[in-house]
């Protein structure tokens, strides 16, 4: 039986535009393409939500090795709130009617330090049962790991568990541990594909 639903944060519960928003923390002619370049890279954005260096340590490392960029890092790091677009559609009258119907709901996201920034903004973060966090764990999905330590952290039976997620990635990273898993899209899909999978695991 399923007693615990499983989200990542970004795209499934909170909306977040890096593209648009970084347009405005340089002038065009000072190589925007460039900046957005370097904080928009995959070993770039591992490297932040992993959390080995706080983003505020990545931040002034990058002013050094670009000084041409220093006063977009500083705003990058503290205007962080000003990516993130609100919650995704539908998903907290979703995720308030899952836990009166009995579910435990539980976050799993690759996020940065600053992620605290956006639970205290956001309500709809703050109505997880507990939340395991890549920078805290030092650990980035899809790493088969991270979701063993959400279990292991709140005790919970993997098998229990259906995780959600808008990457394929993260999807296929909790079925190599041993969760049911969801590739979400929006809510009502999310919901429709959640009782279907309900239905055949017998609740």
């Amino acid at each position: 039986m399923v007693r615990n639903l499983v989200f990542d944060f970004g795209k499934v519960l909170v909306d977040y535009d890096f593209v648009t928003t970084l347009d405005g923390f340089v002038e065009e002619d000072n190589d925007r393409a460039g900046f957005k370049r370097l904080l928009l890279d995959p070993a770039f954005v591992d490297e932040t939500d992993i959390g080995f260096m706080s983003l505020q340590d990545i931040m002034l490392r990058e002013q050094r090795r670009h000084p041409q960029w220093a006063e977009a890092f500083r705003r990058f790091d503290e205007n962080f709130l000003e990516f993130i677009k609100g919650e995704i559609p539908g998903m907290h009258v979703l995720l308030s009617r899952l836990r009166d119907e009995g579910f435990r709901l539980y976050g799993l996201t690759n996020w940065s330090n600053t992620v605290y920034r956006v639970i205290g903004k956001y309500d709809i973060l703050r109505m997880m049962d507990g939340t395991v966090i890549s920078s805290e764990e030092k650990i980035v999905k899809p790493d088969v790991r991270i979701y063993l330590r959400l279990c292991e952290k709140f005790g919970l039976n993997i098998d229990e568990c259906i995780f959600t997620d808008d990457k394929q990635v993260n999807v296929d990273g909790a079925l190599r541990a041993g969760m049911k898993a969801i590739l979400f899209r929006d809510a009502q899909q999310y919901e429709h594909d959640l009782r279907e999978m309900l239905r055949v695991w017998g609740n």
